[in-house]
């Protein structure tokens, strides 16, 4: 499959439309950190979805058209109250949470580890239980999701009418006289014909007190530890079902998801003398469907494709994609703004979409010079550059998805702005989307400056040196609201379909 082909199927851009909201804040009310979605991805069938907070929670949300798909649990008149609710988009509903990470301490270290779930993936489906991998900065954790039917009394009767059949037998037995006709079975006439016509007062009192619901257990299976020395900023599962990989800064190690103790590092490039380290990982994501090949992307904008056939330290990539057409004038934040947050194969497994601060790129793993499209998301901030990285804003790390035929592409920015890009198809300024009900907002001022965090990658890309010397005098107002962003979003695997995070709302738009 190539773009070539899928693009000529449809000529029109999309035309997107609101579909659905969950924990969308009432006006005045203030943003806990906890509740600021962290990360979020659907299941490969498209029928969950699973968000992740700041606060170490995972929460679970299920297609409301899809769930009785695969049994008959359900009746005539509400298949057929279903059939006519049914709608040409997939509607999601909330299935259930469950605390993933806890705050911890290490001890030997000096260091707090958050309970920030950094990245989820789901596993491949097993005996009906759905399984999803969760990391914060140092732990990663298998979980099980197991659906449960169970029965709920809705109303009991205090003095339930004898009606079991040794009952009726003792009783019987003791009235003399009795001369009804009986048969082989034991039964009495009277009884056999309240058995053919279904009048025991027990099928009665069944009917009025059961209910029938569904619920979800989790349960944590696995816990992958100590083995990575720096922050985990990615998780990838692996098309063979079996083996996954965990990135951080310098290290990607590959693990076999029913083996805890021990991994196997696979990629490693830290220097022997740290002062000679130039760029880190930023970013891993094993091939759609060949379980032998890896992608990494860098600090320095580069994406590595690496065939973990050739040997068993993968340093040497098989093919290395850099935008060698990205010459001119390079000031102080030229490496810095050149640096991947995130990488996407395609479900072709050719082409791979990257999001690097100013831009999203798509590649072809068979051209490795240049990228073969570029869109620009908010080129307006060229000369802030400097007041960016004194409020750290210039290391916002936004993520980026494609469509299941590869044509179309989403990424986030700045005033919870959701960007749409198509692959010939419209213009390239894309279609914009404010993930927000109230579209009529103001942009704000400049953000109030925050905490910067000791992180490898910053060091790398900002080489511990200070913008001073490139200040700019002019004003400090920005033309979008960079407290408001829109960092985390996935598509619907089968479906055009976005779900996308802004702040602690999780919001949903079709096509």
């Amino acid at each position: 499959m190539t773009l070539s082909t899928e693009h000529s199927h449809s000529s029109t851009p999309l035309d997107w439309k609101f579909s659905q909201v969950f924990g969308e804040r009432a006006p005045g009310e203030d943003l806990q950190d906890v509740d600021i979605i962290s990360s979020m991805g659907f299941e490969k069938s498209g029928d969950y979805l699973a968000v992740g907070d700041r606060g170490g929670r995972v929460v679970i949300f299920e297609r409301k058209d899809g769930k009785y798909t695969s049994n008959g649990h359900l009746s005539r008149n509400e298949l057929e109250q279903l059939d006519f609710s049914f709608t040409s988009h997939p509607e999601f509903q909330y299935k259930t949470e469950f605390q993933s990470h806890e705050p911890e301490f290490d001890y030997l270290k000096s260091l707090e580890i958050e309970e920030k779930i950094n990245k989820l993936r789901w596993c491949d489906t097993q005996n009906g239980s759905q399984f999803i991998l969760s990391t914060n900065d140092k732990t990663i954790k298998l979980w099980k999701v197991k659906e449960h039917r169970v029965k709920k009394v809705k109303e009991m009767n205090p003095n339930p009418p004898v009606c079991s059949e040794n009952a009726l037998l003792a009783e019987r037995s003791f009235i003399s006289g009795q001369d009804n006709p009986s048969f082989g079975n034991g039964y009495l006439l009277e009884w056999t014909e309240k058995m053919g016509s279904n009048t025991f007062p027990s099928q009665e009192v069944h009917s009025k007190i059961a209910d029938i619901e569904d619920t979800a257990r989790t349960r944590c299976r696995r816990v992958y530890a100590h083995a990575h020395d720096f922050n985990i900023n990615s998780i990838s599962t692996n098309s063979d079902g079996e083996t996954f990989v965990s990135a951080d800064d310098l290290r990607i190690n590959l693990w076999n998801i029913e083996i805890s103790n021990q991994c196997f590092n696979i990629i490693d490039m830290k220097p022997s003398n740290m002062e000679d380290l130039t760029e880190v990982i930023t970013s891993a994501e094993f091939h759609p469907f060949h379980c032998n090949l890896l992608a990494y992307s860098s600090s320095r904008g580069f994406i590595h494709l690496v065939d973990m056939r050739r040997s068993a330290l993968c340093d040497q990539s098989a093919i290395l994609l850099q935008d060698g057409g990205s010459h001119g004038f390079k000031s102080f934040f030229t490496e810095i703004i050149a640096s991947i947050s995130d990488i996407k194969f395609s479900n072709d497994g050719r082409h791979i979409l990257s999001r690097d601060y100013m831009n999203l790129k798509l590649w072809d793993s068979h051209m490795d010079s240049s990228p073969v499209a570029t869109f620009k998301i908010h080129d307006h901030l060229h000369p802030k550059l400097c007041e960016l990285y004194n409020n750290d804003s210039i290391f916002d790390k936004f993520d980026c998805c494609l469509s299941g035929d590869g044509i179309h592409f989403a990424t986030g920015s700045y005033s919870n702005l959701l960007r749409i890009f198509s692959h010939g198809v419209g213009g390239a300024e894309g279609i914009t989307i404010e993930a927000s009900k109230n579209s009529n907002r103001k942009p704000l001022r400049d953000a109030a400056p925050r905490t910067r965090r000791s992180s490898l990658s910053n060091l790398t890309r900002g080489l511990y040196r200070l913008g001073n010397e490139h200040s700019s005098s002019g004003t400090n107002e920005f033309s979008c609201n960079l407290s408001s962003k829109l960092l985390h979003l996935a598509w619907h695997p089968t479906t055009n379909l976005i779900a996308c995070a802004a702040g602690n709302s999780l919001f949903m738009y079709y096509a």
